[in-house]
């Protein structure tokens, strides 16, 4: 144990990290049996032995920034790490069958907490912040952002691909005139989304994207990328082809990492994002080759890191209110999932692009908007 103690705290050294130091972003240790399950398990222990009390931070995120800048992870290989690695590659965790399971999971477990937690139009993705000083105007400014990169007209008719609480469908249809058919893989999600659009041209499925076989003016896919998986990604790109019309404009959204041969961190898959894969920018490049011209890329990824701490600061504002729903377990869990994305943000270990792509190219060349 005390080898391990040892070497811990070496390893932490390089990050700018000390065990049971004084400074905001170091190690409190409450239980020294940490060391053996971290090194046995990998980041998957770090995210349970923290949920189940065995150590703090008082800033999670500025840990995680550290850490990750440090590059520590690369240091620790794990069997689980392997394994998870493994999961990605050989199969397809993503088919029709499993679509729903990050619904049920992830989505469905109570639109009250996404209420509290969330901007006015209920946008769970990363805002633009280059001018907002709020969450409401970072979101609403990302809302017009993708409504301009896409040159939405009164009339136009937009497929939302993964269109959560209806907040896209919801600003397109009251500020740009446009009917939207959204879908989602959440019954929670769609069910709110039908109240909140009541009124407008709007529609709510809950349905698969490969299911889809219509004709849209213009498709946006805003933060749903990251649930399809690298053994889907060019299926992804032959339906949303499919579904565009010669003329359209596909608006792209969605989390990157930096390097394909990763796999999500094991305790993000098992308790947050079941079978997510982050694509790479590569990846999603060759998924459209032969399908779409790569008009615009827009890397914004330093805006999540915001994005995340304004939902950090409004579910630590409206816990007492939350309590009723959820324990101190689920707390000291969505804690760590939020400050730990934000961390891995603020390092640009993680990367945010958006992507706007043409079936034929744009005529004269794409003006870009930003």
């Amino acid at each position: 144990m005390a080898d391990l103690f040892r070497f811990t705290q070496d390893l932490l050294e390089d990050a700018d990290v000390k065990i049971n130091g004084r400074r905001p972003w170091d190690l409190q240790v409450h239980n020294d049996a940490l060391f053996q399950r971290f090194f046995a398990r990998g980041s998957l222990a770090l995210g349970e032995t923290y949920v189940e009390g065995w150590w703090d931070v008082s800033r999670l995120d500025e840990f995680f920034e550290r850490v990750l800048r440090a590059g520590l992870e690369d240091r620790i290989k794990t069997v689980k790490g392997l394994i998870q690695l493994a999961r990605v590659r050989l199969r397809n965790l993503q088919t029709p069958s499993r679509s729903f399971e990050v619904g049920l999971r992830h989505y469905d477990i109570g639109n009250n907490l996404y209420r509290c937690m969330l901007d006015s139009y209920m946008c769970y993705s990363c805002g633009y912040w280059k001018t907002a000083q709020t969450l409401e105007q970072a979101q609403q400014a990302k809302l017009e952002l993708v409504c301009r990169k896409i040159d939405l007209k009164p009339g136009h008719r937009v497929l939302d691909i993964g269109c959560g609480w209806g907040g896209f469908a919801k600003f397109a249809a009251e500020h740009y005139g446009v009917e939207v058919v959204g879908v989602t893989i959440s019954r929670e999600q769609a069910g709110l989304a039908v109240q909140r659009c009541s009124g407008l041209p709007v529609k709510i499925h809950v349905a698969d994207y490969r299911n889809i076989d219509e004709k849209f003016d213009r498709i946006v896919s805003i933060g749903m990328f990251e649930h399809v998986g690298r053994k889907n990604f060019e299926t992804y790109m032959q339906a949303a082809r499919r579904c565009l019309k010669e003329s359209g404009l596909l608006l792209l959204h969605t989390i990157g990492k930096n390097r394909a041969d990763t796999a999500t961190d094991p305790w993000i898959d098992h308790y947050i994002f079941p079978n997510g894969d982050l694509p790479t920018l590569q990846q999603i490049t060759k998924a459209c080759e032969s399908r779409f011209i790569i008009e615009d890329v827009h890397n914004f990824g330093s805006y999540y890191d915001p994005t995340l701490m304004a939902w950090f600061d409004n579910f630590e504002g409206t816990w007492e209110s939350l309590r009723d729903q959820f324990d101190d377990r689920f707390y000291r869990m969505w804690k760590y999932y939020l400050l730990l994305c934000a961390g891995a943000f603020r390092a640009r270990d993680l990367q945010l692009w958006q992507l706007v792509l043409a079936p034929n190219g744009v005529v004269g060349g794409y003006q870009r908007v930003n």
